[in-house]
């Protein structure tokens, strides 16, 4: 299921770390562009959350707007969302946008169906340059951590609250009559600022959305590969 938009090409100039610290144990961030009013969304939705087992992969359900004009509105999709995957659309020089798609780190894109190929793209992430950076949970809110380190160009440091789970009645529209399940949905996406490799210490704010998870991605911001993660529950889990 799929919907053409029109779009400008554009020369992207790929920026990627030249010289990162290691993370010990890095994640691989999987974002899943979906939407309740893709009929083709729920096999992927499911492989989300088989990979929200995973301790080394952050799955993120990103869900869009663009479906909600054939008779269900999802109420996890925003506008910055659609956004978000039409960047993701020119750095891979795709002529459109659609569901249901998975990128991998920002590196790799694939339909979010396709198992055996978004695996591939996880394991093929894990040789990518990684920065170690940390949160802690604080009495103020979450603490994010960055190592001195080289980068080559500006890196947008992007926070992220998300709930583990939804379980949503689908009232109309293409799965209309449906309950369907949905794996740590963002709920808040944002950047909150740029980061040029120096040691730093940065307090995330806390989303109005509230939200079971909390992480920061770490993503060069030409080439929108992601350089970093981490997250951290809020839940107790």
């Amino acid at each position: 299921m799929k919907r053409i938009f029109a779009a400008f090409a554009v020369v992207l100039i790929l920026s990627p770390a030249a010289r990162v610290e290691a993370a010990d144990n890095p994640l691989t961030v999987v974002e899943l562009f979906t939407s309740q009013g893709c009929s083709s969304c729920p096999p992927a939705d499911e492989l989300l959350g088989e990979l929200q087992q995973r301790d080394d992969v952050l799955p993120l359900s990103v869900h869009v707007d663009y479906w909600d004009y054939i008779g269900w509105k999802d109420p996890f999709a925003q506008p910055h969302h659609t956004d978000r995957q039409r960047q993701y659309s020119q750095r891979f020089e795709l002529r459109y946008v659609y569901t249901p798609q998975m990128v991998v780190h920002g590196a790799f894109q694939a339909v979010g169906a396709n198992r055996a190929e978004i695996l591939d793209q996880i394991a093929k992430a894990k040789h990518l340059p990684a920065v170690a950076a940390k949160l802690t949970r604080t009495e103020s809110g979450v603490q994010l951590d960055l190592p001195a380190t080289v980068v080559n160009g500006d890196v947008e440091i992007v926070s992220i609250f998300a709930d583990r789970k939804h379980q949503t009645k689908i009232g109309s529209g293409e799965n209309g009559g449906r309950t369907l399940s949905y794996y740590n949905v963002v709920r808040e996406m944002k950047a909150v600022g740029v980061w040029q490799g120096e040691a730093r210490r940065m307090t995330v704010e806390m989303a109005e959305t509230g939200g079971d998870i909390c992480a920061v991605i770490l993503q060069m911001a030409h080439s929108r590969k992601i350089i970093g993660a981490a997250r951290i529950d809020l839940d107790g889990r």
